[in-house]
This record gives structure tokens, C-alpha cells and sequence, in this order.
């Protein structure tokens, strides 16, 4: 039965990863960053829910006074 030559697995493995790294370097080289970003001002909106037009109050059982 013969043997499995592995030989050649560091080469190829090295260049494999070679390759994966050009490959992401070409494909983050396409996006535009800006130099300097600046946060922007988010508005805040109030949603008003049925919950917050009334007074409401829950009581647990633990708040309640002792009978």
C-alpha cells in the first residue's frame, strides 16, 4: 500500500494563506473610509404608548401591607 507523500502540504498550505491575504488586502482596498469621522446627531424621538398616558402602579405581593 503506498504512502501518502506530504511533501509538498507545507508549500502549499504557505501559499494558500499567501494568497488569502493579497485577496483581502485587494478587497478591503476598495472601500472608502472617511479621515475623519464625526458622530452625528440622532434626534431623539418620544413614542407614546398606551402605558404612558395614564397613571398606572403594580403591586406586588411582597408591597402590600400585612392583613
Amino acid at each position: 500500500m503506498p504512502q501518502l507523500d506530504t511533501s509538498t502540504w507545507f508549500i502549499t498550505i504557505l501559499s494558500m494563506i499567501v494568497t488569502l491575504f493579497f485577496m483581502f488586502q485587494l478587497k478591503l482596498s476598495k472601500y472608502n473610509f472617511p479621515e475623519n469621522p464625526e458622530p452625528k446627531l440622532v434626534a431623539a424621538s418620544k413614542s407614546t404608548t398606551p402605558w404612558e398616558k395614564k397613571w398606572t402602579k403594580i403591586y406586588f405581593p411582597h408591597s402590600l401591607p400585612l392583613q
